[in-house]
């Protein structure tokens, strides 16, 4: 039974949703409809929501694969903290003018180090 995972998938939903709506607060500043509409703003937001949706499911079912097949709970919290350290850094660096590169780097490490550690635990775990 998962326990933990839910947790971070609550507060990484929380972010989506937040990114979601500015998303349309842009559309309707730009009084965009469909797409971007040319409007640098409203791409800037659809993007960042976007690197979210593109990353946030696949590490999270990562980290529910290692709490299901017993990885510890240190571990699991460990992943599911860097996890939205990751996604959290890399939203506010991006989503940022001018961005924050520095944030938008240390969040896509973050995220990337929490999809290759849960990787390499499930494969030991299930082994």
């Amino acid at each position: 039974m998962l326990a933990i995972t839910p947790i971070y998938a609550a507060l990484i939903a929380v972010l989506f949703v937040w990114l979601s709506a500015n998303v349309i607060r842009q559309r309707r500043r730009g009084r965009v409809s469909v797409g971007d509409g040319g409007d640098k703003a409203v791409l800037k937001a659809m993007r960042t929501h976007s690197n979210c949706a593109e990353y946030a499911p696949f590490a999270l079912l990562l980290v529910a694969m290692v709490e299901l097949q017993g990885g510890g709970g240190l571990l699991v919290n460990l992943l599911g903290l860097t996890l939205l350290a990751g996604r959290v850094l890399h939203a506010y660096g991006f989503g940022k003018t001018p961005q924050i590169v520095v944030f938008r780097q240390i969040g896509m490490l973050l995220t990337f180090a929490a999809i290759l550690i849960s990787a390499i635990a499930n494969i030991f775990l299930a082994l």
